[in-house]
C-alpha cells in the first residue's frame, strides 16, 4: 500500500509544476538537420520552444525532436493526428491528408516571398487553416517557407520554356510536377531524393528542380552545370498541432502557443531567405552558371506551365478555392504597389 501511495505521489509531482500548476508536455517534431545554421526547421523549433517555455512560466514544456527522430514527415503527422505527437513542421506530405494544400504549388503563383506571406497571413490563409482543421482534425498555427524551386541541368542554359524540351528532369513523385513539365515537352522522371545525385551523375536524368538549400545540401552542384532562378513553385511549411491537445490548454496558454508559433514561422522565413541568398553565392563560386529570366521570359514560363496544373488541381480541389487564391495573390500585389505609389 505504501509503495502504491509513493507511485501516485510521484505521478502527481510529475504532472504539476510550481504552485501545483499542471505541466503540459509538447513534443515538437521535424525531419531536417538539427544544426540551426543550416536547418530552418530546427531554428524555428528552437525559437518556438524558447518562447513557449519561458512565456508559459514552465507550464508548457516543449521538447524538440529533429532529424526524423520521431519518424519521417508522414509518420509524425500521423502521430499528431493520433495524439502520440503534439506538434510538428511539415510541407509536401500534408497533401496526403489535406489535398487543398497543393494549390499553393501552382507554378509561378507568387511573384515574391512577401506576396506569399501577405496571402498566407491574411484572410485566405485563415480560410485554409479553418478548412484544414475541419478536414483533418489538426490545427495549423502558422506558415513558414520552404523556398522557391529552381531548375538545374547539365545540358544547356534554360532561358525559356522551349529550352526544357526533351530534357529528362527528376521530379518528386506527384502528378502536379509531372503535368507542369509535360506541358513544355520535357520528360519528367520521378526519382527518390536519395537517388537523385547518382541519377544526375550517371545521366539517367539531365536535370532536376529544387530550392537552393536542397541543391546545396544534396551537393547537386557537383553534377549540374546550369541553374535557372525561375522560382517556379513556392513551398510552404505548415506548423501543425493536435487539436485535442491545443484545446486542453487554458486560453492564456493557447494564445502563447499560437503567438509563439507565428513568431517562429516568421523567423524561419527570414532564415530561409538568408540561406538561399548565401547559397546562391556558393553555387556561383562552385562554377555553376546561374541565369535569372527576364520579366518577358517569366511570363512565357507562367503561360506555358500554370494552366495545365490549374486544370489538374481543379479535378482534385474545389475550383472556387483556387480562384480565391489567384484573386488573393492579385490583391496582395495591387495593395503592395498602391502603398508605394507604383502603377
Amino acid at each position: 500500500m505504501k509503495k502504491l501511495l509513493i507511485v501516485v505521489l510521484m505521478v502527481a509531482i510529475a504532472l504539476t509544476g510550481a504552485f501545483g500548476q499542471k505541466v503540459y508536455e509538447l513534443k515538437l517534431a521535424h525531419a531536417d538537420s538539427t544544426d540551426p545554421t543550416v536547418s530552418r526547421k530546427e531554428a524555428q523549433c528552437r525559437v518556438f520552444a524558447s518562447l513557449v517555455n519561458s512565456r508559459s512560466g514552465g507550464q508548457i514544456k516543449v521538447t524538440v525532436f529533429g532529424a526524423g527522430s520521431l519518424g519521417a514527415e508522414r509518420e509524425y503527422v500521423e502521430g499528431i493526428i493520433n495524439g502520440t505527437v503534439e506538434a510538428g513542421i511539415a510541407s509536401g506530405v500534408l497533401t496526403n491528408f489535406f489535398p487543398a494544400a497543393a494549390i499553393t504549388d501552382i507554378p509561378y503563383l507568387f511573384p515574391s516571398s512577401k506576396v506569399a506571406w501577405d496571402v498566407l497571413d491574411g484572410p485566405f490563409g485563415d480560410k485554409m487553416r479553418a478548412l484544414f482543421l475541419q478536414q483533418t482534425g489538426m490545427r495549423a498555427l502558422g506558415f513558414a517557407e520552404v523556398g522557391f524551386r529552381h531548375f538545374t541541368n547539365s545540358v544547356r542554359p534554360i532561358k525559356t520554356p522551349a529550352d526544357l524540351k526533351g530534357l529528362k528532369v527528376r521530379v518528386m513523385e506527384t502528378p502536379l510536377y509531372v503535368n507542369m513539365l509535360k506541358a513544355v515537352g520535357a520528360n519528367p522522371t520521378p526519382i527518390a531524393w536519395t537517388e537523385t545525385y547518382t541519377a544526375l551523375q550517371t545521366g539517367v536524368v539531365d536535370g532536376q528542380e529544387n530550392p537552393i538549400g536542397s541543391i546545396l545540401s544534396g551537393k547537386l552542384f557537383e553534377v549540374q552545370k546550369y541553374t535557372t532562378l525561375d522560382g517556379h513553385v513556392y513551398g510552404v511549411d505548415w506548423f501543425v498541432i493536435n487539436e485535442k491537445f491545443y484545446k486542453s490548454l487554458p486560453a492564456e496558454l493557447q494564445y502563447i502557443v499560437l503567438d509563439s508559433a507565428q513568431i517562429s514561422s516568421t523567423v524561419s522565413r527570414g532564415i530561409m531567405n538568408y540561406l538561399n541568398a548565401d547559397g546562391l553565392q556558393t553555387l556561383i563560386k562552385a562554377g555553376v552558371q546561374v541565369y535569372s529570366p527576364t520579366e518577358a521570359e517569366m511570363d512565357m514560363f507562367r503561360k506555358a506551365m500554370q494552366p495545365p496544373v490549374i486544370d489538374y488541381l481543379k479535378t482534385k480541389v474545389d475550383p472556387k478555392l483556387i480562384e480565391e487564391l489567384l484573386a488573393a495573390v492579385d490583391k496582395a500585389v495591387a495593395t503592395q504597389k498602391a502603398k508605394e505609389g507604383i502603377k
